[in-house]
């Protein structure tokens, strides 16, 4: 069995997933994600096709899986999103898409809270400053009081509200399957759809898959409805904000703040909209990348792999295959 290991976290945080992986006696081609189409059909032609992915973020789009067919048995997605793979054209060819979900929430949230802190405290600003030599001050913001919006309540979406609860923040919130009993235990409001949440928050935190519906939903028009000087926060994907209406935002004081773990292509592509701009705070979609996040991901992903190819049963898929 040929397989492509291509998720970078994976292959640089140490720990019992390589060993595991080893075990397998896969053949292993190893490559540094997020591959983009071209450089997946050069690997796949470089290496006369593969038996299965075991993939980050990497664009696994038609024409990829055409040309891994027929010898692709299986892609395993390192992670929970699934917006980089087209699922529906490997599902029309019965191709199982594996992913990973439960076991990075918390981190996720964590990386969420530090964000939203950052951002509310300015720490970029004022720890550059400092580093430079200077000494200069803004007054920031509290959390406690604030409305905290959240369009998403999945796993991450649930934790983050847990910890908003801990901060004394008013959640209110969207999401496509209401979880009433938590949202009762958590006094979280119902919002009537993403509008009122928008409209309503202090900090708008997002946690909604990308798709038709929630691509570039943050945008100068849904901007233009939220309360001055709010927060937007984003560990969700690149995809569900217009980067350039974001960027204006906060340069024209609209926004307090941006952060995010996320951007629309990564690695970022210079010259970008976001660079130069102060009160926007990046990280390198590092938001599940902890030591213990990373094995418990990892950990699942290749049991997914070598179960799935042992036709063993404990492996979770994301697509039904008629």
């Amino acid at each position: 069995m040929q397989v492509l290991l291509s998720t970078t976290s994976f292959q640089d945080t140490p720990g019992a997933h390589h060993d595991v992986l080893e075990s397998a006696n896969f053949k292993l081609v190893r490559a540094r994600g997020p591959l983009n189409e071209d450089e997946m059909l050069g690997l796949i032609e470089e290496h006369g096709g593969f038996d299965a992915f075991l993939n980050g973020d990497d664009d696994i789009t038609a024409k990829v899986i055409d040309a891994s067919l027929p010898r692709l048995q299986v892609i395993a997605k390192y992670g929970i999103g699934l917006d980089k793979i087209d699922v529906d054209y490997a599902t029309a060819k019965k191709l199982p898409v594996l992913f990973t979900p439960g076991v990075n929430h918390t981190t996720v949230a964590e990386h969420c809270f530090g964000l939203m802190i950052a951002s509310a405290k300015q720490f970029w600003w004022h720890m550059s400053g400092v580093k430079e030599g200077g000494w200069r001050r803004q007054t920031g913001r509290d959390l406690a009081g604030k409305t905290l919006g959240i369009i998403g309540l999945g796993r991450i979406g649930k934790e983050v509200i847990k910890r908003a609860s801990a901060f004394d923040m008013n959640c209110i919130a969207f999401t496509r399957h209401w979880p009433e009993e938590f949202c009762a235990a958590h006094n979280v409001q119902r919002a009537k759809d993403h509008a009122e949440v928008i409209q309503a928050s202090d900090f708008l935190s997002l946690h909604c898959a990308l798709t038709d519906e929630t691509r570039e939903l943050i945008n100068k028009d849904s901007i233009a409805t939220m309360k001055d000087g709010s927060f937007i926060i984003n560990t969700a994907r690149g995809g569900v904000i217009n980067e350039a209406d974001v960027a204006e935002a906060c340069k024209s004081g609209k926004l307090s703040a941006y952060a995010a773990d996320v951007l629309d292509i990564e690695p970022m592509q210079a010259p970008h909209p976001f660079q130069e701009i102060d009160n926007i705070i990046l990280t390198p979609h590092i938001g599940s990348r902890t030591h213990e996040s990373v094995g418990r991901q990892a950990m699942r992903a290749v049991k997914n792999l070598i179960n799935f190819l042992n036709k063993d049963s404990d492996y979770i898929q994301f697509n039904q295959i008629d």
